[in-house]
Formats: structure tokens, C-alpha cells, sequence
């Protein structure tokens, strides 16, 4: 591989790495403003345990977002300077903001909410936490934007003394039509992402407990200490029956019922954003979403395909065995009947109208096409989660079964691969595009568009190599810890010291409240 294809793997590496942290930093930062504000509201103690333990695993999750996420500032005037050079008049304002404003904001707010524990008031250190959720929110929209305007360049007229786009209105580039599609979809992920964390931790220690107060039950009742289960943590030792089945009924199920819910309603959001985009899609990116169908000639009422086999990336090894008709159709359009254009017919017209015969302008299929799917296929599994949840939690009851506990746990890095799929699909659908033409907006095609391979910085290959082993090792050091830290305070569980207000006095006879766990 030469240097553009080790520089594409690596950004494409380093950021599906980095976007497994973010949609959980950016849905659970609001639901544990909930949970802390639920508490605030109605002084029950065990939604304080919950925003405790949660405000861990988020903390966890947040340090290592922030270590990977600077690696792409990096990247950017590293491996892909001149792209850089060529749209730093409009890339750069974004990204500024999203430091200035957004960044700088969760970092401090998070700062005073982690040692503001008893020291801060109440409602201070509430409203601490709720400015942490629009930071990130804030965070991602601005990033958002910046990206968007890759995908659909607005707000910009050309410089001819630079040789390169010149950023003439920020509110274009801020309201831009895609951005306004894009945030709420990713949103909506991050959301489903965060709602199936919770709640599978819920479940499984709904299940866990349930079970241990069985199995202690009846090893109280025969004396058999070898009937006696293992505690998950130090504080939950001297646990009787009635207490495990007490936090079953009283702190997991009401955590999971909230949890199972912001997962339905995110999925229903995620459905209506996508659909949304998609069709704005069709408009602006016309390649990509002819790509994403494998449909390659243009066809009046085109099918959808649901599934192919055979396929390779080109168009004469499709062969659909499970399609829709006229679905593609009503999604581009919203009529059954109408014409949607195919790869074949686009790469023509892109051809003629940009002036550059030979080049191709279709990206793979085979990654844009199973893209797609895998994006929805690996979201199905927040539904299962969601409705076997909710089913198993109907009329107070809690969750016994071990076995769907079990498949819960499975089911939790789903959602993980959504996303991770929804934007390799998004960013690979855009090649061999870095910048792609707008051709809504009439803006001069021949000059508001970059190809990859002319973003490229000057390097020789062995020298991105080193940055890519480099990295990739760090980042699996670092996916280690990430892991191991979380597994040991999910384990471990909401402390029983922390059902203590933390501005109230607690026993002096013990210690166990000014300990240090990881954050508070």
C-alpha cells in the first residue's frame, strides 16, 4: 500500500476507535443529569446510588474519549495537510467553537461535578452536571457541522488569490440542511447506545441479585454455607435476602424501566432521523445512495433490496434475492414510481460535468452496501434488550431469568456497532470524495470539491506505517484499560455509603464514605 492508503486506514481506524466512546458519552451524560435530578426532586436515596455508580462508568468512558479524540486534531495537520490547507478558512470555525465553547465548558463543569460532591449546594452541583450534557450535545453538533459541510459544502465562495474555499457566511455552514439531518440522527444513536448500557446493566444485576437471594435463602434456611453464593463486592457481604431483592425492586428495576424507555424512544427517533436523512441524501448525494442500493443502472420504481448474495464490488455480480419493489423509490422520493438514478448513469454525468473521464467516482459497493445493513441489522439488538426488558418488568415485576440476562450482555455491544457501521457507511459512501461537489446548490463543481488523493500529506509510506502500528498499539493498551475498569465497577456495583447525602453527616465509626473510588 502506498501512503494515501495506510494514511486512509489509519484516520479510518483512529476514528471508529474514538466513535465507540462517544455515543455513550454523549447519551449517558443526560441520563445521569435525570437520575441526579430525580433524586433532587424526590429525596429517594437509591437514585443517588444510580447516579453515583453510573457517573463512574461515564467518567471511565469520558478520560479515555478524550485521549483518543485528540489524536484526530492531529491527524488532520499531519497526515492530511493539504486538505487541511484547503479548507481551514471554513473547517477551522467549527472545530473552534467546539473547543471554545463546548469542550472547554464539559471540562470544567465536569471538574466541579466530580469534586463538588457535600462541597458544592445541591442545586449547584445539579446544574453542573446538566451543563456537562450540553456540552457534549453542544460538542457533537459543532463537529457535526464540520463534517457536514464535507459531505455538502455551503456558505463559501472561492478564493482565487488562495486557490481554495472562502468562508462567507458561518450561519450556512451552522444551519446547513445535512447538519440539521445528521445531528439528530446521531444523537438518536448515541441515545439508544446509552439507554441499552444502563439498562443491560440493570437487568443483569436485577437477575444477579435475585438469584444470590435465592441461593442465600435457602442457605440460611439448611445451614449449608456451600449453598451460600459469592458476594460482587465487599459491601454486599453482610447482604441479606430481603436487602439483594430490596435494590432488585427499588434501585435496578426503576433505573431500567428508565433506561428500557429512552432505548424505545431513541430507536423510534432513529427510524424517522434516518429516514430523513436518507432522503436528503438522495438529493445531495445521489452516488452514495445509488452505492448503498448496489443499484446500478437508473430504474423507475426501484426495488429495495433487503438481501444479495454473490456480490463483489461491481455492479455485474449483483444478485438480489430479497428486494421491496418500489420501496427505494418512495424513500428518495416519497413516490413508488418514480425514477431513481443508477452508478453507471452517475458516473457519466459526473464525468461530463466535472471534466475528469477515467476517473471513478463510485465507491465500493460492497462496504457502502453491507454498511447499511449492518447499521440496522446490529441496532435490532437495543430492540430485543428493550422489549424483553419491558416485558420481563411489566406490573413490578423484575428480571430472574439469568439465561435473558445472559443474552443481555451479548446484546450490549450492539448498538456499539451501529454506530461504528452508520459512519464507516457514511464516510466510505462519500469517496472518492473528501470534499463532495455540492451539485444542489449550483456552487461551481469544478471548484468546491477535493478527491482524497489530493488531500494527502507528503509522506512515504514506511512513515505512516510507524504512526499506524504506533497507535494502534496504544489504542489496544488503552481498550484494555477502558475495559477492565469498567468491568470492575460494574461488578462491583453502587456502594452502600453512597445512599448517604453527601452533604449530610454519616456514621463517624466508619470510613468507608471518605474513600476515593475512581472519581468521588
Amino acid at each position: 500500500m502506498d501512503a494515501l492508503d495506510v494514511s486512509r486506514w489509519q484516520f479510518g481506524i483512529t476514528t471508529v476507535y474514538h466513535f465507540i466512546l462517544v455515543p455513550l458519552t454523549i447519551g449517558l451524560a443526560p441520563m445521569i443529569a435525570v437520575m441526579q435530578t430525580v433524586w433532587h426532586v424526590t429525596g429517594n436515596e437509591q437514585w443517588l446510588r444510580a447516579t453515583k455508580f453510573f457517573g463512574k462508568l461515564f467518567l471511565i468512558n469520558f478520560a479515555l474519549g478524550v485521549a483518543t479524540g485528540i489524536v484526530q486534531e492531529f491527524q488532520f495537520g499531519m497526515n492530511w495537510s493539504e486538505y487541511s490547507r484547503f479548507v481551514a478558512d471554513v473547517f477551522g470555525a467549527p472545530l473552534a467553537f467546539e473547543a471554545l465553547v463546548a469542550f472547554f465548558m464539559e471540562s470544567t463543569f465536569i471538574g466541579l461535578w466530580i469534586f463538588g460532591w457535600g462541597r458544592l449546594p445541591r442545586k449547584i452541583h445539579l446544574l453542573c452536571i446538566w451543563l456537562v450534557a450540553i456540552g457534549v450535545n453542544a460538542s457533537a453538533y459543532f463537529i457535526i457541522a464540520a463534517n457536514s459541510w464535507m459531505q455538502h459544502p455551503v456558505g463559501v465562495t472561492w478564493d482565487e488569490a488562495r486557490d481554495r474555499p472562502r468562508m462567507t457566511d458561518f450561519g450556512a455552514v451552522l444551519t446547513n440542511s445535512t447538519t440539521l439531518a445528521a445531528f439528530p440522527h446521531v444523537i438518536a444513536g448515541a441515545f439508544l447506545t446509552a439507554g441499552t448500557f444502563v439498562a443491560v446493566i440493570g437487568i443483569w444485576w436485577m437477575a444477579r441479585n435475585m438469584w444470590r437471594a435465592k441461593k442465600l435463602a435457602v442457605a440460611i434456611d439448611t445451614g449449608d454455607n456451600s449453598e451460600m453464593p459469592k458476594a460482587t463486592a465487599p459491601s454486599h457481604i453482610d447482604a441479606t435476602p430481603e436487602d439483594l431483592e430490596h435494590d432488585a425492586r427499588t434501585l435496578w428495576r426503576p433505573v431500567t424501566r428508565f433506561a428500557l424507555w429512552v432505548t424505545i424512544v431513541s430507536g423510534l427517533a432513529l427510524f424517522i432521523t434516518g429516514d430523513i436523512q436518507a432522503e436528503i441524501m438522495f438529493k445531495q448525494q445521489p452516488m452514495k445512495m445509488a452505492s448503498a442500493e448496489s443499484l446500478c443502472n437508473t430504474t423507475e420504481s426501484a426495488p429495495f433490496s433487503v438481501l444479495s448474495i454473490g456480490r463483489q464490488n461491481n455492479c455485474d455480480a449483483v444478485h438480489d434475492v430479497i428486494e421491496i419493489p418500489g420501496m427505494l423509490s418512495f424513500l428518495a422520493t416519497r413516490n413508488f414510481d418514480s425514477t431513481v438514478q443508477g452508478v453507471n448513469q452517475l458516473q457519466a454525468q459526473y464525468e461530463e460535468a466535472l471534466n475528469m473521464p477515467g476517473q471513478n467516482f463510485a465507491p465500493n459497493l460492497f462496504v457502502t452496501y453491507w454498511g447499511f445493513r449492518a447499521m440496522i441489522t446490529w441496532a435490532l439488538g437495543s430492540v430485543v434488550v428493550a422489549l424483553g426488558g419491558l416485558w420481563l418488568t411489566r406490573r413490578k415485576r423484575v428480571v430472574e431469568s439469568r439465561r435473558f440476562a445472559t443474552v443481555c450482555l451479548w446484546m450490549l455491544a450492539t448498538p456499539f456497532l451501529a454506530n461504528a457501521s452508520g459512519w464507516i457507511f457514511t464516510e466510505m459512501g462519500r469517496q472518492p470524495w473528501v470534499v463532495a461537489p455540492n451539485w444542489e446548490n449550483n456552487l461551481d463543481p469544478l471548484r468546491i470539491h477535493m478527491l482524497v488523493q489530493d488531500g494527502v500529506s507528503n509522506h512515504t509510506a514506511p512513515t505512516v506505517w510507524v504512526t499506524l502500528i504506533g497507535f494502534t498499539l496504544l489504542y489496544g493498551a488503552l481498550g484494555v484499560v477502558w475495559f477492565m475498569l469498567q468491568r470492575r465497577y460494574i461488578i462491583e456495583g453502587p456502594a452502600t455509603y453512597d445512599a448517604i447525602p453527601p452533604d449530610e453527616p454519616s456514621d463517624t465509626d466508619s470510613d468507608e464514605p471518605q474513600r476515593l473510588s475512581f472519581a468521588y
